[in-house]
């Protein structure tokens, strides 16, 4: 049964919530973080880069340290302040008419030893450990993993009660996302929300997998070196957001790739005729619609892929997946791509960004043809993690995407 608690949130003062807090560090270009660390001093982005001003790139324990020194600056700057009690937070965000919503909890590394927290990917070592030092110098923790639980009516509900008070933030960022933040203090809400979750057999993680590796990575070695480990302390938490499987939008990836590996086109499309059957879409664009269908641009042309399920096994959740099934039909055996992480031939970029990607890509003369899949399912999600199966790379382009610094777990006690 799944361990989810409240905490005492260390987060921004309510005039500054929408100036603090961030996007996550890796989604800025360069030219974007030169313009927020110049003209926005209460950005979280300068605890992330707390060199920024000296012009320093400083790498491991020693930026680790100045992390650590440039938070305790915001909090003694009063940019940050500590809630008095224990609380959940309940976190909106909407746009286009998208409308997520999710708590924020702690929920125990115990769970994801146990595989109550379940995921779908594997990580690499070097990433867990490299994190959790991190973690371990910086003593915080800022940004939640993601996990998501089936629907619950009484979860709802609560959703439904305090979204009608008036929020603790309220503010649109400058790419019109609307972001509301309420906080859960009520003991009996808090008890009644701790109960709902240890009735919850399996959360799965959406986003999140090498933080909560590196949560799981710290907590065995402070375990280690105290003597007097219960159990309890704030190293075995990790901040979670915390939202319902049905109010996930799962986007998929388009693949783009360099070269047909020394095919010309119409060798190439003779070779995708053995397992597909392949219509010339052009002058209109396609897009996948169902599952097994897949989308091509090639020589100025859209082309739709149907697989021909007759010569594909599909045996297992993992075979039944459009990102396991072009990979194995198309990128390894045609393309020559053995591994999306490391082949620097491809490219994955997320299909929700723009609609005329692949045309825009392949045109560009950067790549020689392009895919669209049609994005995986929640469902087909929990299928390859109960059969204890990983997704490929890039599989899923998860939404919500949340703010760093919007709440911040301390992990010393």
């Amino acid at each position: 049964m799944a361990i989810v608690k409240p905490f005492k949130a260390i987060r921004p003062t309510r005039d500054k919530a929408a100036l603090a807090t961030s996007r996550s560090y890796d989604s800025y270009s360069k030219k974007e973080l030169k313009s927020v660390l110049s003209y926005n001093p209460f950005s979280f982005l300068h605890i992330i880069k707390p060199s920024y001003s000296q012009n320093i790139e400083d790498t491991g324990v020693n930026l680790f340290k100045q992390v650590r020194d440039k938070y305790l600056d915001f909090k003694n700057d009063k940019i940050y302040k500590k809630d008095k009690k224990p609380s959940f937070y309940l976190h909106e965000k909407s746009f286009k008419g998208d409308v997520f919503w999710g708590i924020i909890g702690c929920t125990h590394v115990k769970d994801y030893q146990n595989n109550i927290i379940k995921k779908h990917e594997d990580t690499l070592k070097w990433r867990e450990e490299l994190f959790g030092d991190y973690l371990d110098t910086a003593g915080f923790n800022a940004e939640p993993v993601l996990l998501t639980y089936p629907e619950n009516n009484y979860l709802n509900r609560i959703y439904r009660r305090y979204s009608e008070k008036r929020a603790e933030y309220e503010f649109n960022t400058h790419t019109k996302r609307l972001h509301k933040f309420w906080v859960i203090d009520d003991e009996f809400d808090i008890k009644n929300i701790e109960k709902e979750f240890s009735r919850i057999n399996a959360l799965y993680i959406a986003d999140g997998h090498h933080r909560t590796a590196s949560s799981n990575y710290l907590a065995e070695k402070r375990k280690k070196s105290n003597p007097n480990h219960t159990g309890t302390e704030h190293y075995n938490y990790f901040m979670s957001y915390l939202i319902s499987d049905s109010n996930l939008k799962i986007s998929s990836f388009d693949r783009l790739i360099t070269d047909l590996n020394g095919y010309s086109e119409e060798e190439f499309l003779k070779k995708l005729e053995e397992l597909y059957i392949i219509e010339n879409r052009t002058p209109n664009k396609y897009q996948p619609s169902k599952k097994h269908h897949f989308s091509m641009f090639l020589d100025g042309d859209y082309y739709s892929l149907y697989l021909k399920k007759t010569d594909y096994p599909i045996n297992n959740a993992l075979s039944d997946l459009d990102t396991h099934i072009i990979h194995k039909t198309i990128l390894k055996p045609i393309l020559g791509i053995e591994d999306l992480k490391t082949d620097s031939r491809i490219k994955c970029l997320p299909a929700v960004h723009s609609k005329t990607q692949l045309k825009k890509e392949v045109l560009s003369g950067k790549y020689k043809v392009g895919f669209g899949l049609f994005p995986t399912s929640i469902n087909q999600l929990k299928a390859v993690v109960n059969e204890n199966l990983k997704m490929p790379p890039k599989s899923t382009y998860i939404e919500p995407k949340l703010r760093s610094g919007l709440t911040i777990f301390e992990l010393n006690d």
